[in-house]
């Protein structure tokens, strides 16, 4: 809970790379809505080769760099690092490329005010100027996805525009290279923190170098899914494959006690084989399942 006896100590967060076309247009955007707060701007470049760095300084925000570029989840594991050595009260992570309006930042600070842990800027109760269709329908499965694991109602799991407060920056650790967004989410909850949405406006820019294409974008989307329900849900993901495995070898089973039935004979030796080895497979995954179902509890 952030204390109301004096103004909380407010960071606002933005990795970026390449970004010297939008970022001191986000950095200044920042600054106009944000005063008369107590607040500061950190610049996480992931091994910037243009001037994001240089132009950054020189509109006021402090820049923390990697000798060459990370990825998002590294940037964003510096940044939970670099906030907490900061001491800010409230931690605002947005997007160096102008998707998300600053205007729209002290919504996510008031949420946080009012006693959420974590904030998250929802486009999907908003408005979205424009989104691929492959996109839009990803959003939606990966927040499905989350939805399910933490039995709570999320619209959009991937959001870049999230506020959080300094004990989650604290306690919850980020160690996938692939989904911080997600990681974050069903951390913070296992650990019993309050989450809620607001609604925020997404404008349009520029391309997104995280797809290459609809087709980059849909397949990354499935392993990512399958990653969490292997991570988080262990049970429920070797379940389902075991119990495939296990319903196909139970029902050729069947086929061929039934052949045996009819005709004396087994129909060959191999379907046998085969149904107790699919059998045998199916039963050995839904094990691993429980043991690994264990050790996440």
């Amino acid at each position: 809970m952030i204390s109301r006896k004096k103004k909380p100590k407010i960071l606002v967060t933005i990795p970026a790379y390449n970004e010297e076309k939008t970022i001191g247009t986000v950095i200044s955007g920042v600054k106009r809505e944000l005063r008369g707060y107590n607040y500061g701007i950190q610049i996480i470049d992931d091994g910037s080769t243009d001037k994001t760095v240089e132009i950054s300084r020189k509109a006021g925000a402090r820049v923390v760099s990697h000798p060459k570029n990370y990825g998002l989840a590294a940037a964003f594991n510096t940044e939970l690092e670099e906030a907490i050595k900061s001491g800010a009260d409230i931690i605002v992570h947005t997007d160096a490329d102008g998707q998300y309006m600053a205007e729209e930042i002290t919504l996510l600070i008031k949420e946080v005010e009012k006693g959420a842990d974590l904030v998250l800027g929802s486009r999907f109760i908003g408005k979205i100027e424009a989104m691929p269709l492959v996109n839009r329908f990803g959003n939606m499965a990966f927040s499905s996805v989350i939805s399910q694991i933490i039995n709570q109602k999320i619209t959009d799991a991937q959001t870049g525009f999230r506020a959080f407060t300094k004990q989650v920056a604290e306690s919850v650790k980020i160690s996938s290279n692939y989904t911080y967004t997600h990681e974050q989410l069903i951390r913070a909850e296992r650990m019993k923190f309050k989450i809620t949405e607001v609604p925020v406006t997404a404008r349009k820019t520029r391309k997104s170098r995280l797809m290459k294409s609809p087709f980059d974008y849909a397949l990354k989307a499935w392993i990512t899914i399958l990653r969490l329900y292997r991570d988080y849900e262990p049970l429920k993901f070797f379940g389902i494959i075991g119990g495939s495995l296990f319903l196909i070898g139970f029902l050729m089973g069947i086929f061929i006690l039934a052949t045996l039935i009819e005709t004396g004979a087994v129909g060959g030796i191999p379907r046998v084989v085969l149904s107790a080895l699919l059998i045998l497979t199916g039963i050995q995954i839904i094990s691993l399942g429980f043991l690994a179902d264990m050790n996440r509890r």
